[in-house]
């Protein structure tokens, strides 16, 4: 089985040098926006494909590095310190000697693959000639493309060493992205001897139809022809295409699309052992919440390929397994894998309902609350504290129920998030709120509870702080129950009545205050 042990990049798309290693069954990218899922896929892609045509086509000006580019342009501009763009894809032992070798940046003997593209030295006087134009101009065009394996020996898409197919769900609905994707599968799945006999045989039987069916027509028709296209848009991998219960994939719903697609994909290079590496851009685009689990179950159950998933769905990271993830964030080239995770909070998080996994790993500072209460008041809060909104001091919310703290609480000791706890001390401060927190003891972990065991929850801490208000608002419609009973009995509604109400004047228990001056600060 042929695998991707390790990527690595420089000066591609946003990514000025980069380098992670890949897991042998599934590996999911996670990140902000603009942290570069989607290029490092590109990445695997372009160099897997082996095709110049298809850099060319994109343009070697939206693949290359801007800063690298501006940075050349900005300095001396010799022909000498011109940057090179490199993808680099180490593989696992496969004992081909086409592929192995020391043509790779770490000059150490393994099995890989690279895409090169630097200044083409029979272009050096015109490139000179660019270079010593006062206006900036980078020579693009002067940029050769090269594919080659690490024992130096060039490839390209029709002896390309590794099988691989791409599909990106956010492209679902365009036709032009469906055919070539059709196309990409087709090709996947069969030899340069089958796919020459299927095209003679295709182009036969147009030939046929245009003889017999247009022959007719033709005879009655004077000065020309009708005919059959013949140009590189009239192929069989243009025309071809699939279909589930005699109805194409064209003619599907987007999300219906999206799921075929997939599905297809893996079911069919399971069966066939043609495809390598699958590379998933967003599967969850378009997908109902049932859907969406049907292809999970899917994607967990596929064995013997390896894959790629590019996401911005806790489902999809939490129930394929963080451990898996690989996560990316749009200020620094550096990537940070949750391999260390424990095997018991990555099974949690696959297992547990609903989560806000992805939203906490992709956080700079979190704030955690236990119930629906706390959070629909912490935001008003943190406001009144601060001036400004939590999401505009890099700060989220997130209710995760007090089981749950220590599973997020291990994800933000291994990526340095700065969280605060908003816990109830259920009676035992001591045990509940310190002690039990010991192991997750950090410059960047903060628990805060009520120290006094009589103010056992959130609600009495906030009855206490707020009596006369709270009495005021709650007190004329008792009849039988105290206030306080009445805001423990309803804590979430007491909180919303709160917060449409009274959000100018209620103040926050005095161990809320510190948490959010905490991180804030």
């Amino acid at each position: 089985m042929k695998t991707l042990e390790k990527i690595k990049l420089q000066n591609f798309k946003r990514f000025a040098s980069f380098e992670t290693a890949l897991d042998p069954g599934m590996t999911i990218l996670i990140g902000d926006n603009e942290s570069g899922k989607s290029s490092i896929l590109l990445a695997i892609d372009l160099t897997l494909s082996g095709s110049r045509g298809r850099i060319e086509t994109l343009g070697l000006e939206s693949l290359f590095n801007t800063v690298a580019v501006d940075a050349f342009l900005n300095g001396e501009k010799r022909f000498e310190q011109l940057p090179s763009l490199v993808v680099e894809l180490y593989l696992n032992e496969q004992h081909d000697e086409r592929l192995n070798g020391k043509c790779n940046s770490e000059d150490r003997e393994c099995d890989g693959l690279s895409l090169v593209c630097e200044p083409d030295d029979a272009f050096s006087e015109e490139i000179r000639r660019i270079l010593n134009d006062p206006a900036p101009n980078f020579p693009f065009e002067y940029y050769q493309i090269r594919f080659f394996t690490f024992s130096a020996d060039q490839f390209s898409g029709y002896n390309r060493p590794v099988r691989h197919l791409s599909l990106d769900s956010t492209q679902i609905g365009n036709e032009y992205a469906t055919r070539e994707y059709v196309k990409d599968l087709y090709l996947a799945h069969v030899d340069g001897v089958e796919r020459n006999t299927h095209r003679n045989a295709y182009r036969q039987h147009k030939k046929k139809f245009q003889e017999n069916a247009l022959g007719e027509l033709n005879q009655r028709v004077d000065e020309y022809d009708f005919v059959l296209g013949t140009t590189g848009k009239a192929t069989l991998e243009s025309d071809l295409t699939i279909a589930q219960g005699g109805v194409t994939i064209q003619h599907r719903g987007k999300g219906q699309q999206c799921f075929m697609k997939t599905e297809f994909a893996l079911n069919r290079s399971e069966s066939t052992g043609d495809i390598d590496v699958l590379l998933l851009e967003e599967p969850e685009n378009h997908l109902s919440h049932v859907n969406m689990k049907r292809l999970i179950s899917k994607i967990g159950e596929r064995t013997g390929k390896q894959l790629f998933i590019a996401t911005h769905s806790t489902l999809v990271s939490a129930r394929l397994d963080l451990r898996k993830c690989v996560l990316l964030n749009s200020n620094t080239d550096s990537p940070t894998s949750l391999r260390a995770l424990t095997e018991g909070t990555a099974e949690f998080f696959m297992k547990a309902p609903e989560t806000n996994v992805l939203e906490f790993v992709l956080s700079r500072k979190v704030i955690l609350v236990e119930g629906d209460a706390e959070f629909i008041l912490i935001e008003s809060f943190f406001k009144r504290a601060t001036g400004r909104p939590c999401e505009d001091s890099d700060t989220h919310v997130i209710a995760v129920g007090g089981t749950s703290f220590k599973r997020y609480l291990e994800l933000a000791k291994l990526l340095d998030i700065k969280t605060a706890v908003i816990r109830d001390n259920d009676g035992n401060y001591q045990e509940n709120c310190v002690e039990a927190y010991t192991d997750f003891s950090s410059d960047a972990i903060r628990i805060f509870a009520e120290s006094d065991n009589a103010c056992r929850t959130f609600e009495v801490s906030l009855y206490r702080q707020n009596r006369a208000l709270c009495d005021a608002l709650f007190g004329p419609s008792r009849r039988t129950l105290s206030v306080l009973d009445y805001m423990l009995g309803n804590k979430t509604e007491a909180a919303f009545a709160l917060l449409q109400e009274k959000a100018s004047e209620v103040e926050p228990p005095s161990y809320i205050a510190e948490a959010i001056g905490w991180i804030s600060a």
